[in-house]
């Protein structure tokens, strides 16, 4: 494999994962995208070493649980000697979830559920060729400046918080785990009803609720089916999950369900934004976040057309420059701004 020719064009892929059948598996999804070359593997963190040095690989696939060396581990040593894009690549297991929250922290790019019994070999490989493809174009890797809150001084009390029709919109993909952190966590506990779609696997969603609970004062958990929507609360789109918002008389809630993927994607921004626009219309606040492709772009027109307010984030701070550009160029967003202001933006909004 180390001959393998490529072009400049050519996104170089190395995939690191102690499993002989994932990597099998891997290179031969990867292979069939024309612009993708895998350009070697590893089974451990030791020949991935020697293996990024020889070939320069743009994007590299992580698992987390290795032999010699566990994959945080040597991601953080990655980041500090030689940064670049990285992938993880993971179980479907909760464990595997709050790990792969710990590299996104360290400073992955991206998590991705390995195929099984929720996602299809097709499924897996068509949103990975997508994260590649977004992780390739990340040019940079800085510390998260966000500010969070004291988790001592958290409280969930909805006392004193008034009733509202107001609805706010989120959506993001890659490098949004940080992006909707720096959003939360400067909003009060006293804030109109938040729905979330983060591009995330399956049980990834969850821990990544459970950690921006901690240090947020709106209260954030993984959406349920039929679950009411509430002052105070932020509902994060499970993965492998479309979320959809509906309203009986003046009650909100949401509907969780299965689906196919729309732009390669389960949950799908374009479904939440499309049912906000119609569920919610003049009464909701919209905003699209960092990430890489269309999703979201025609769902939060739809949202604008409807009366909603629209946000984008804007191209400097943005991780990738993808899903706000594409709502941008077809007249979907009201004001495009640097992410620290957005939650100034929202909350002037609503």
């Amino acid at each position: 494999m180390i001959g393998i020719k490529t072009t400049d064009n050519d996104i170089k892929v190395l995939i690191v994962d102690d499993s002989a059948m994932v990597r099998k598996i891997l290179t031969k999804e990867l292979s069939k995208e024309k612009n993708i070359k895998v350009v070697g593997t590893a089974p451990d963190p030791y020949i991935a070493r020697d293996k990024i040095v020889q070939l320069k690989p743009d994007v590299l696939l992580l698992d987390v649980e290795m032999p010699k060396m566990d994959g945080i581990t040597f991601l953080e040593k990655l980041m500090k000697h030689f940064p670049m894009p990285v992938i993880i690549v993971s179980s479907l297991g909760e464990k595997g979830g709050e790990v792969a929250m710990k590299a996104l922290e360290v400073g992955a790019v991206d998590v991705m559920a390995k195929p099984g019994s929720s996602y299809t070999v097709k499924d897996m490989s068509e949103q990975l060729i997508d994260k590649i493809k977004s992780a390739s174009l990340v040019k940079r890797f800085s510390a998260n400046t966000s500010k969070e809150v004291n988790v001592s001084k958290k409280v969930h009390s909805k006392a004193m918080i008034k009733t509202t029709n107001k609805i706010i919109a989120i959506g993001a993909s890659t490098g949004g785990t940080e992006a909707i952190k720096d959003v939360l966590t400067r909003f009060p506990g006293q804030m109109p009803p938040i729905l979330i779609v983060q591009h995330m696997p399956q049980n990834f969603t969850k821990s990544f609720a459970q950690r921006l609970d901690n240090i947020c004062s709106v209260e954030v958990k993984e959406a349920e089916h039929m679950e009411r929507v509430t002052p105070g609360k932020a509902l994060l789109a499970p993965g492998n999950k479309h979320m959809v918002l509906k309203r009986s008389g003046a009650v909100y809630y949401v509907e969780v369900k299965d689906g196919p993927l729309v732009y390669h994607q389960r949950p799908s921004v374009e479904v939440l934004f499309s049912s906000v626009a119609r569920y919610a219309g003049q009464n909701a606040v919209g905003t699209i976040l960092t990430g890489m492709g269309k999703d979201g772009a025609k769902g939060l027109l739809e949202m604008k057309k409807a009366g909603a307010y629209t946000i984008g984030q804007d191209e400097k701070s943005c991780v990738v420059y993808g899903m706000p550009r594409e709502a941008s160029e077809i007249g979907a967003i009201h004001i495009s701004a640097p992410l620290y202001k957005i939650s100034k933006i929202i909350m002037d909004k609503v």
